[in-house]
Formats: C-alpha cells, structure tokens, sequence
C-alpha cells in the first residue's frame, strides 16, 4: 500500500495506517454521516461488523482482518498467537484472533463473530498490562515474550501451550529469560508452572518440543537428565548439535521431526550419526511421534543403554 503524500487529509493518513479499515466513528469525525452514508449505499465501502467499516468491496487481507478484530472492540490491542505472529512466529493457527483489554472494560470476554468472511475474535480481560509488555505497530500488540506466555494460558491444550513456548525460543524470537521474567509477574496466570518448565527446559538447551517433550519424559520415569545441545565438530570440521546426551554414559539420543525424512537432511544425519559411532558412542534415534505417543517404549530402551553403559538407578 503506497503511503500518501506529505499534504493528504487527515482522512487518506488514517486509512493508510490501518489499512483501510475505519470505525464508524472515526469516518464520521473526518467526514460527516451523510457522507459515511452515501459511501456506503453506493457500495464503494462496507461493513465488516458493528462500528467498523472497511473502504473497498473486495475480499480483506490478514492485516485487515487484524485491523477489524481490534477496532471491533473498544480498547483493545492484539495479543496471544495473533501478536505473536506478528512478530514472526510461525507454525500455528490465525484464528480466533485473541485481544486484549482492560480488567474494567465492560465489554464481554467471549469469541465474537464478525462478517461471515473474517475470522472469529476472542476477547480476553487482564488486570496486569504493564508498559513493558506492549509494544507499537499496526495496530499495537503485546511484546513476543508476553503474546506467547498469553497464548500458553489460552492454548487448547497443554501440548499446544509447551510447542507455543517452545517454538518462540527455537524460532530466535525470544530468550527463555524473557518468558521467565513475563510469567513472574503474572502469578495467576494458566499454566504457570508448565511455562515455566518448558521455558527452563529451552533455557538448558531444549528447544523442539520433540527434545522438551523427552526431557520430561526422562525427569517423569526418574531417569538421569541429558545434557541438551552437545556440540561436537564433525570429520569435515562442521560443528554439529547432538538433541541429547549422556556425557558420562556416552549415550546420543537423537529425536526427529518430519524434516528427518528430507533426503539431503536424512544424508546429513546418517554422516553425524556414522560421526558419533566411529567416536565410541552409542546412539539410539526416535521419532517425535514415538516420544509424543509411545513414550514407554522410548523410555525402556534409553533405560537399557544407560544400564549397558554402567548406570545403576
């Protein structure tokens, strides 16, 4: 969208800003209700829901459906995974699109349904909105390390919530310390303990949720915790990243994602794995579905190359 030139109304600034979605009562303030009217009768803008207008009768971009999602409730500001992704993060759902307001708002925390073509917007209250935790754009959304500490009490589930942390950490958007130092502040905030876990387990080295989840699965069946993120220099002079070992068992587990099975990616880890036998070690590798959904088949087998290494529970 090209900017308008330094002598533009009032009117051609606002619209560039918000991509050209306008509440009524801005349209009335700069132009006049005849005039808002007469748009609107002739097709040339539109209505997307109560109070909001946009100025063109084609389909909305996801800026504009943004846009409207905050302009259609008084206050607000974009928040949870919609904020996060407006910072870059990638990888999950775009709808409801979840905002914010103040604890004294009075409008209603519910999912409301805007023009049958925009997605649904979900509208949350919060009593702590300190300063640091927004952040300017268009339109204004909380920083990253909040949008995604938000987004793990309003996940679907716990898994949604610890892959949302998780990636947001392996993505490079946000340090661990930055979602620990959010969540401190927000003692009664869902999920609190469970952020804060994943989070550590990113600050140790764990970044997938494939590695967090095995992790958890070695502190669950009291198994010895690995060291996450070795790094190692291969036989070409790369350095390379184990997912996890055992340093005093000498033990590599190896967990992989879908991208594993990407022929250049599948040649790369059979060199680091041919790597890792030749130095001594043994090497076990599992599936992030298996850590996900056979769990205790992961969990006995690292327990039998741990005990064939010398570990005694």
């Amino acid at each position: 969208m090209r900017a308008p030139a330094d002598d533009a109304s009032e009117l051609d600034w606002l619209l560039f800003t918000q991509r050209n979605v306008i509440t009524s009562r801005q349209a009335v303030r700069l132009l006049s209700p005849s005039a808002v009217r007469h748009r609107l009768a002739t097709g040339r803008w539109r209505r997307v829901c109560r109070g909001v207008l946009v100025t063109h009768p084609g389909p909305l971009t996801r800026g504009q459906h943004l846009w409207a999602a905050v302009l259609s409730v008084r206050g607000a500001i974009l928040a949870g995974v919609a904020a996060a992704q407006e910072s870059g993060l990638r990888g999950f759902r775009r709808e409801p699109i979840d905002v914010l307001v103040p604890a004294g708002h009075t409008t209603a925390t519910a999912i409301r349904r805007l023009h049958p073509d925009l997605p649904g917007v979900r509208v949350h209250r919060t009593s702590s909105l300190p300063r640091e935790h927004l952040q300017r754009g268009h339109p204004s959304r909380t920083t990253i390390e909040r949008s995604l500490v938000d987004a793990a009490q309003w996940a679907g589930s716990d898994d949604e919530a610890r892959g949302l942390v998780a990636a947001g950490c392996q993505q490079r958007l946000v340090l661990p310390e930055e979602v620990l130092g959010v969540v401190a502040g927000l003692p009664r905030a869902r999920r609190r303990a469970l952020v804060i876990e994943t989070a550590r387990d990113a600050q140790g080295g764990a970044t997938a949720l494939s590695e967090i989840g095995l992790v958890a699965l070695c502190r669950r069946h009291r198994l010895p915790a690995p060291d996450l993120q070795e790094r190692r220099t291969d036989a070409s002079g790369r350095t390379r990243y184990l997912d996890a070992y055992w340093r005093r068992y000498r033990l590599h587990v190896e967990v992989d994602g879908g991208h594993h099975m990407e022929v250049g990616q599948w040649e790369q880890d059979m060199r680091r794995q041919n790597d890792v036998w030749v130095a001594g070690d043994r090497i076990l590798r599992f599936s992030a579905y298996q850590v996900r959904h056979r769990p205790h088949e992961v969990v006995e087998q690292i327990r039998r190359a741990l005990a064939a290494a010398g570990w005694r529970p």
